[in-house]
């Protein structure tokens, strides 16, 4: 059996989006039974209707399909290519980590300066993965 560390991260991210991902009904359903939204409030994605509740776990979910994506691509190469370092592995769970703050604030208080910092953080840490399997990769070359 060969040794994945890095599928650590990529699998606690996809639990992550599968969690927000379950959110979305909840709050849906809930609205619904409020009286709040109706089925035709979400016939073309979202009316201007729907609550801001009710459409920011749908928005945060979208995040998490976008570009963690790039984080998925990354960590597949790093597990194919068997190049990647303890560096690698603290990259991956500080780009987790930082998504899953940004969907806490996104999906609780938030706080507009909060939100972009864990996702300019985020960013930051991706494009050091990526760096660091072109290195990696390349230098073994």
């Amino acid at each position: 059996m060969h040794d994945f560390p890095l599928l650590g991260p990529v699998f606690a991210l996809a639990a992550w989006t599968g969690l927000v991902l379950l959110l979305i009904p909840y709050r849906r359903i809930r609205s619904a039974l409020r009286r709040e939204v109706a089925a035709n409030d979400f016939r073309l994605g979202e009316s201007a209707r729907v609550p801001a509740e009710v459409s920011i776990p749908n928005r945060n979910y979208m995040n998490l399909l976008e570009l963690p994506v790039l984080f998925y691509v990354v960590c597949m190469i790093f597990c194919l290519t068997g190049a990647h370092s303890p560096m690698t592995l603290t990259l991956a769970w500080a780009f987790v980590g930082l998504r899953v703050i940004h969907s806490l604030i996104h999906l609780t208080s938030n706080h507009i300066l909060h939100r972009l910092t864990a996702f300019a953080l985020s960013n930051v840490v991706l494009v050091f993965l990526w760096i660091n399997a072109g290195l990696l990769v390349f230098s073994s070359n």
